[in-house]
């Protein structure tokens, strides 16, 4: 199946992407293929919530002319989302947060005139995130507001992995975080198999 990985840590070999490649690495050993974005490599304004895009129910249609369709365009032909970030002043990066902001609007025809579909609705949505503060402290707004954010957007929720790294020098890829990691793949690979098994039986009935 085909995961969609939007990466908003600014870091390339950075913590975020050390908790991430061991889940690509189990993903991959099940079939599965991903596209990733490196959203601080992509040119991504923020939503002005002029509501442009409402006007036409089948498309994107936002106003900027950046790299959100072609990020929308991946979204929405996936099977899975998940979102790898680090925590900023408790919440996601900035481009996460703008791609996130552009997405709830370009997919969710809720603003207009009159009441629209959610063009994403059901798909599987997951979070990866890296902090410095105690997990409980850290982790707990960023996943709420994913929780809602899915739920407002008709998205399914399947949950977070998150990591900590206390002091910088210390190692952060421990064997407890690893197989972490891999636990986490299998949870979106189960995942993934329900959210196709609920579309067949529904497109049976």
């Amino acid at each position: 199946m085909k995961i969609c990985i939007l990466m908003g840590s600014p870091r390339p070999k950075g913590n975020t992407a050390a908790l991430l490649a061991p889940v690509k690495e189990e993903l991959e050993k099940m079939g599965h293929t991903w596209t990733e974005f490196d959203l601080y490599e992509k040119h991504i304004e923020p939503c002005i919530a002029c509501r442009h895009c409402q006007k036409d129910w089948s498309k994107f249609g936002c106003v900027h002319r950046d790299d959100m369709q072609e990020i929308f365009d991946a979204v929405l032909d996936c099977d899975f989302l998940l979102l790898a970030t680090p925590i900023y002043s408790l919440y996601c990066t900035p481009p996460m947060k703008a791609a996130l902001d552009r997405l709830v609007y370009g997919m969710n025809k809720y603003y207009g005139e009159t009441w629209g579909p959610s063009l994403w609705e059901g798909k599987p949505v997951a979070l990866l995130a890296t902090c410095g503060y105690p997990l409980e402290k850290a982790v707990d707004l960023l996943d709420e507001g994913i929780r809602r954010y899915c739920k407002h957007s008709k998205l399914t929720y399947v949950g977070a992995i998150a990591a900590r790294q206390r002091k910088y020098g210390e190692n952060f890829m421990t064997e407890d975080v690893t197989a972490q990691a891999r636990a986490f793949a299998l949870r979106l690979d189960a995942a993934m198999k329900a959210a196709s098994k609920n579309t067949e039986e529904g497109d049976n009935e």
